[in-house]
């Protein structure tokens, strides 16, 4: 019994591992697969529209049956939020990184998403959401990430390097390849599905900015604002298609790959990933689901190399490694920070420790010495006080008057 209690102790813990690990391969498939439709001429506009029309479909029913009571109104503040939501999500992140993923490679594109953390950290400095305090080792590990995301992208931006062989890429000659030869892409175009990319990962964490603001309206009711975010991105997106496809044979779409690109993307990614994320981010918190980010770019490049013989150069593989090693700083120093929240203070122990304190009952921080000093004169005026009352009750026994024993008869 026991070892079945230990065993089951171990698969309970296991769960928020195994689930990220699984929403990697998720993300890894979405990306392999869009790149396959986008090659063969599906237009990115229109992949966006069917993915959160789809995405808005799957959410709307859950949303409806289990948030239904007691839904936020949507004042005309609200709307602007989630129209701005709308805007950043749905309509500009997915646009330019879909345009980016076309000009450049899955892998690429994954390391470029992993800057999301420390783009966060600035946007959240603009907008004085975030406080820096250069005293504490956790705002300077933030800060340190943050420079070593932004010089890995640069990096990757600017220097493409060397061709790397992988060991199996040898002995794999597909007949046919859907990515984007990557030996062929100009290094115009390379430069321009970077900056594609930058924006993308700008838009999303100017989204997650924004929606820790709208989350306090729907703090019980996050699938309803997803879906809302869905629906109005779904809008937004079929105006800003409409305006940049002219071709209407653009919208067909059959049983094909780019179907499945699009149903992939609104269920499995913008559905499923969702609820199993949001799961783990309630047990384990924001930053354990975070961190598994950079696996999803070694399984696209292991997956891209394989299905779609994607070529690696030195400098992507250079930059992914200081984004990665700045994603972990970044995350480092939130961790420290929540754990610093939690505990309700701020000495913590990051903190470059001043001389021994000790705090009194009005909350000014005093040395020892000044503690012993403040008792010495505490005790010397309970002494004088002593002294005065032993005074003061001597002369009331000698001026109270004597009883005369006549007056009572």
């Amino acid at each position: 019994m026991e070892k079945l209690t230990g065993c089951g102790k171990f698969l309970e813990n296991s769960k928020p591992y195994f689930a990220m690990i699984s929403l990697q391969f998720g993300y890894a498939g979405m990306n392999i697969i869009t790149k396959v439709s986008l090659n063969r001429g599906m237009s990115h506009y229109v992949l966006v529209v069917y993915r959160h029309a789809i995405a808005t479909a799957v959410i709307a029913p859950f949303a409806f049956s289990l948030e239904w009571k007691r839904q936020p109104k949507i004042t005309l503040s609200i709307f602007m939020q989630i129209f701005v939501l709308g805007l950043l999500g749905p309509v500009i992140d997915q646009n330019f990184y879909y345009a980016g993923l076309k000009y450049t490679s899955p892998t690429f594109s994954c390391a470029m998403s992993n800057m999301l953390p420390a783009m966060t950290f600035i946007m959240a400095v603009i907008f004085r959401m975030e406080k820096i305090d250069l005293k504490k080792v956790r705002c300077q590990a933030k800060i340190a990430g943050t420079a070593l995301s932004v010089a890995g992208a640069m990096l990757m931006t600017l220097y493409k390097g060397p061709l790397v062989e992988m060991i199996w890429s040898e002995h794999i000659h597909p007949k046919k390849s859907y990515v984007t030869d990557t030996t062929g892409t100009t290094d115009k175009d390379w430069f321009k599905g970077s900056i594609l990319l930058i924006i993308a990962t700008l838009a999303w964490a100017a989204l997650f900015v924004l929606q820790s603001h709208t989350l306090k309206t729907y703090k019980n009711h996050q699938l309803s604002l997803t879906t809302l975010i869905c629906f109005m991105g779904t809008l937004q997106a079929i105006v800003v298609t409409f305006v940049m496809e002219h071709d209407m044979s653009a919208w067909q779409i059959g049983w094909d790959m780019n179907l499945l690109a699009a149903a992939y993307a609104g269920i499995v990614t913008s559905s499923i990933s969702y609820y199993v994320q949001g799961l783990v981010i309630k047990k384990r918190g924001p930053v354990f689901a975070t961190a598994f980010s950079p696996l999803m770019m070694i399984v696209v490049a292991i997956m891209g190399s394989f299905i779609l013989a994607e070529k690696i150069f030195l400098g992507g593989i250079v930059g992914s490694v200081l984004i990665v090693i700045g994603l972990y700083s970044v995350l480092w120093g939130k961790h420290k920070e929540a754990l610093d929240e939690k505990r309700g203070g701020n000495n913590s122990d990051d903190e470059i420790p001043e001389a021994i304190k000790h705090v009194t009952t009005n909350g000014n921080p005093m040395s020892t010495m000044e503690i012993v000093e403040r008792e010495e004169e505490e005790e010397e005026d309970i002494e004088s006080q002593k002294t005065e009352v032993n005074k003061l009750h001597s002369s009331l026994q000698i001026s109270k008057p004597a009883t005369n024993p006549d007056q009572k008869a």
